[in-house]
């Protein structure tokens, strides 16, 4: 059967784009990507497409909103940082989206949305309305309130298992997860020049699990682990998702069109 083919009728997309994505290596903004990436998005809307953004970076775009030389150490601080970072984030992006006549609704996320059915049922109402009104959610979770994953203790994990979350709430199609590395392989690339990137996945197993080891990058937080957890979520949901590069946000359009990029977990 050929999975990748099956994607193009994927009508409703949710992508999570990481802190590596939005800014450069040594922290400040990435602004020529996040424009590539608003207007490939304002693109797939205009194709038909419904689509939920759900970006990082808050801390990250404090940070350098702030002038600090290091991300900071205590919890106050990193939760000063993102609320700094976060209004930023997100005049960039109604800025950038407005350009191409798009609108964006920003949706702050805390862990009781998933596990209170009552709120959760609004939330998933709030999403529903934004959609049928051709608004992009703008999801984050909310790094001033929370500190789930600013401290991660339960790991939402760079968002990535959040995105996996808000996947399953507004019941997509597929899952888009764009980070630095080109797809899941069986070993650390940056470790081993042979190890090979798995292209398809129908179920998680042990081995795959022992595959994603730890470790994020220097200005994210979520490494391989947080990306199976994700994936674990999102197919559990009955969502498709992708793993793939989002150096050139442009790859979007081959992943809709079914091209075999990245690494693809098939839903349950």
């Amino acid at each position: 059967m050929d999975y990748r083919q099956n994607i193009k009728n994927h009508k409703r997309i949710v992508v999570k784009v990481g802190t590596s994505t939005l800014t450069y290596s040594n922290g400040n903004i990435n602004l020529s990507r996040i424009e590539n990436l608003t207007r490939v998005l304002s693109d797939l809307m205009n194709s038909g497409k419904e689509v939920v953004l759900v970006t990082s970076g808050a801390v990250g775009v404090g940070v350098n909103k702030l002038k600090l030389k290091e991300r900071p150490k205590t919890i106050k601080e990193k939760q000063a940082a993102a609320a700094v970072g976060q209004s930023e984030l997100m005049h960039i992006y109604s800025k950038l989206f407005g350009e191409y006549s798009h609108i964006v609704g920003q949706v702050l996320l805390t862990r009781d949305v998933v596990e209170d059915d009552h709120v959760r049922k609004n939330v998933v109402n709030t999403f529903e309305t934004l959609i049928e009104n051709k608004i992009i959610p703008i999801v984050n979770e909310n790094d001033t309130v929370a500190i789930d994953e600013i401290e991660n203790i339960v790991r939402f994990g760079d968002n990535d298992n959040l995105s996996a979350i808000v996947a399953g709430l507004v019941s997509a199609d597929l899952l888009i997860i764009l980070s630095d590395i080109d797809g899941f392989y069986d070993s650390d690339p940056r470790k081993n020049p042979d190890s090979k990137m798995i292209k398809e996945v129908i179920e998680i197993t042990r081995e795959l699990e022992e595959c994603a080891g730890g470790a994020g990058t220097s200005f994210g937080t979520g490494g391989m682990a947080t990306k199976l957890t994700a994936a674990k979520t999102a197919t559990n949901f009955g969502v498709d998702m992708i793993l793939a590069n989002g150096d050139d946000p442009k790859i979007l359009f081959d992943i809709v069109n079914g091209e075999e990029i990245g690494t693809l977990f098939i839903k349950k």
